[in-house]
């Protein structure tokens, strides 16, 4: 160990150390995904109902991935004789690597990963103990074994194995800077059969990026790979392998700087300080520089661009821009094959791997990959040619193209019926809302609607509203000021909203605003609303423009409420919108949890509803809930449980329920009753056999504001629940209020709603 370490070194490498240690040692555990508590169920997991799977498999071996883990399990396998920038450090100091490549598996595709680490340096022994646990695995990822040995133990293990078998720091390598090198050439208007690549390293991931180079088009004799010892050209016998001798130029010996002589792009996968600031200047404008040594590049950026500032450059690192990362790749095309049975990983599979992660990082950022890199501008163009490894689209965009070639090219045992029905199942994976949400967004897409936002110049507000332009057919309406609007959507990298279809009306200066004061004076006057009053809140309160735009009929629904206190908005709805029968009733959440999906009422609107608003409250949660595609099936919550208790609630409760009966409502419902009897029907039907309601519950409708809004909270902060809504209930789908903590694609879940027409659901 070096003593040269600073106290911020020392201190990260405790840091990392007490991650690796505690709560628990390693970063992996095994979970059981079937229940094991009586004996029904001992006797089906294990002896005598095991059998029947095991018949099964006998009988038919592609059913196995029906009865068993295999189609979703994938072995990282190494000898630890290359690992990372730490050289052969062994198999078994290799454990911590391959154990936080199983959980990148885990994280980002979903996928089952046992790591495994071998004792065995002969590349023919390691093939032979990997070809032997096929029955295990659904794939393999070989990883971190040195080359040549990593090409001789791929060969032999793709000729022998009939599941795919990749070896990702060659091809995960190589298809990152596939994707890298295709933006980069759309940006400088280069075609892939014109350019001139320089290469520094002649390892596993250089000659597997340089094949790569050449299946999307480079030409061969534009190539020039050079090592520790130079060019490596014909005649040369010096460290030479059979991969580096495909790349020998012909002549004799030449240098790096002898031959980087207008190179257009520049590919290092070799050590630090290789490429000198001279050489940069002597490559073509424009170059583009791959610099992929870790922990230091062949050159610094800054470096780079002294001598060229239009260079377009890429690193290993996280903290400079477009870091070519394995894990935009290896989880993603994993997915994809062992989706479609994929035998093996082939050369079309590859390259769809590539358009999809270009392709996705030429589209606008994602919310969430703008949240995970706050401060980072995630604008397609020099500094952003890849998409960032947290972008929740790649599982769909980059395993749907993988997906796509496995079954174009006849690798796929198991194809797909619906190749968009699969993509939008891998968005609902990573999506909590989009399984339940798809209904309400089928329907939006029926009935093109106009949403205001009254919070116009919120970062959330402006990814969800171009997120509307992509998903629906409604059509998004800020309020703000276009300077502002403008400056913001430049900062976080997304489209100009001057150059898209979303209008923006300017609180300080449009041409609407003598007939909007006007017509809320016209509301207010008799409420103690002068009109100096209403001049100044149609220039300062964006909710109460919000709300007299959709009185106007300029707009259909209002958004509201990204900062500032729920009831402060509902006011102001209250006051312009309440007319012609529509009331606020209550608000509505529907908590996604792990368990399934829960709506919780009234979380907002009434302190201490009556009986007459509890039933109010329960039919519009019905109604609402329909709109999800689901039956509602709601209990009233009480402190009381069916009459056990005269408390001030359970009376309220009572009185409700029999209001309710009166109505002859047409979806079930109980009460009044705990909330544990609610869920758990054994529970329920303890204290009452007869219950109208069967099964859990999937409404808690409770006595007080309270209580609901505690029990959503709890479920948000300690159950990992997400939040659609709130939905705000008896303003016919006019307004909505959100609450502050709500982000951008909770934004877009509730414009959704907004955008569908409730009267269709009774």
């Amino acid at each position: 160990m070096s003593n040269d370490r600073s106290p911020a070194d020392d201190a990260n490498r405790q840091a990392a150390l007490d991650y690796h240690e505690f709560p628990r040692p390693g970063k992996l555990e095994i979970r059981a995904t079937k229940p094991l508590a009586n004996q029904r169920d001992l006797a089906r997991a294990y002896s005598p109902g095991v059998a029947e799977a095991c018949l099964e498999i006998k009988a038919d071996p592609a059913t196995a991935p029906r009865y068993t883990s295999r189609g979703n399990l994938v072995a990282v396998v190494t000898n630890g004789s290359a690992v990372l920038g730490l050289g052969n450090i062994g198999a078994l100091a290799s454990k911590p690597v391959m154990e936080g490549k199983a959980v990148l598996f885990k994280k980002f595709a979903n996928i089952d990963c046992f790591d495994i680490e071998l004792n065995e340096p002969d590349p023919h022994k390691l093939a032979d103990i990997v070809t032997a646990m096929e029955p295990t695995f659904g794939a393999i990822n070989l990883e971190d074994i040195k080359a040549p040995d990593c090409f001789i133990v791929e060969k032999l293990c793709r000729e022998r194995m009939n599941i795919p078998v990749f070896h990702d720091d060659q091809h995960g390598t190589a298809i990152v800077v596939g994707a890298a090198a295709t933006n980069a050439l759309r940006l400088t208007n280069r075609k892939w059969e014109d350019i001139k690549v320089v290469s520094t390293g002649g390892g596993a991931a250089g000659i597997a990026c340089l094949n790569m180079l050449l299946t999307l088009g480079v030409r061969r004799e534009n190539v020039f790979l050079c090592d520790l010892h130079g060019l490596v050209h014909e005649g040369r016998t010096e460290d030479m392998t059979e991969q580096k001798a495909a790349y020998a130029q012909p002549g004799g010996p030449r240098t790096l700087d002898d031959v980087i002589d207008g190179a257009d792009l520049f590919l290092g996968l070799s050590g630090p300080n290789v490429l000198k600031p001279d050489m940069v200047a002597k490559m073509a404008d424009a170059p583009i520089i791959l610099a992929l040594a870790n922990p230091n590049p062949e050159i610094d950026p800054a470096a780079a661009r002294a001598v060229k500032p239009d260079a377009i450059i890429a690193t290993g690192r996280s903290d400079y821009p477009n870091q070519v990362n394995n894990v935009l790749c290896f989880p993603f095309i994993f997915r994809g094959a062992l989706d479609v049975g994929a035998t093996d990983i082939n050369d079309a599979m590859k390259i769809g791997c590539v358009e999809g992660i270009a392709e996705l990082a030429r589209a606008s950022s994602s919310a969430e990959a703008a949240a995970a890199y706050q401060g980072e501008k995630l604008t397609f163009g020099p500094e952003y040619l890849i998409p960032k490894p947290f972008d929740p689209r790649l599982l769909a965009v980059v395993a749907g193209a993988v997906a796509k070639a496995a079954m174009e090219s006849g690798v796929a045992t198991r194809p797909l019926d619906d190749l968009e029905a699969y993509k939008a199942k891998l968005d609902g994976s990573v999506y909590k809302s989009a399984l339940i949400m798809k209904p309400v967004f089928e329907a939006a897409r029926n009935d093109s609607r106009r949403i205001i936002f009254a919070e116009g110049e919120d970062e959330r507000v402006l990814r969800a509203a171009f997120a509307m332009t992509e998903e629906t057919v409604d059509k998004p309406i800020l309020i703000g000021r276009p300077d502002v609007i403008e400056m913001r959507c430049e900062r976080a990298g997304i489209p100009s909203v001057s150059a898209s279809e979303i209008q923006v009306i300017n609180p300080e200066n449009d041409p609407r605003y003598r007939d909007y004061w006007n017509t809320y004076h016209t509301i207010m006057a008799r409420r103690g609303v002068a009109p100096d009053l209403a001049r100044a809140i149609m220039r300062t309160n964006t909710t109460a423009i919000g709300a007299v735009a959709v009185q106007q009929g300029d707009a259909d629904s209002l958004i509201c409420g990204t900062f500032g206190q729920y009831l402060w908005h509902l006011n102001y709805i209250e006051q312009i919108l309440g007319t012609g029968g529509l009331h606020p009733v209550g608000a509505l959440s529907l908590m996604i949890l792990e368990t399934g999906s829960l709506f919780i009422a009234d979380t907002h609107v009434n302190p201490e509803p009556t009986a007459q608003e509890i039933a109010d409250i329960t039919v519009g949660a019905a109604r609402h809930v329909r709109r999800f595609g689901l039956e509602p099936k709601i209990a009233l919550c009480s402190h009381s449980q069916f009459g056990n208790l005269n408390t001030e609630s359970g009376q309220r409760m009572r009185e409700a329920l029999a209001i309710l009966d009166a109505k002859g409502c047409d979806f079930v419902y109980e009460g009044e009753m705990h909330s544990d009897s609610a869920l758990d029907p054994e529970l329920r039907a303890r204290y009452l056999p007869c219950s109208r309601l069967e099964g859990a519950a999937n409404v808690l409708i409770f006595a007080n504001a309270d209580a609901a809004s505690g029990v959503r909270n709890v479920l948000k902060m300690k159950a990992g629940g997400l939040e659609v809504g709130p939905i705000l209930m008896g303003m016919g789908n006019r307004a909505h209020i959100v609450t502050p903590s709500i982000t951008a694609r909770g934004l877009l879940n509730i414009a959704a709603l907004a955008g569908t027409p409730v009267h269709q659901y009774g």
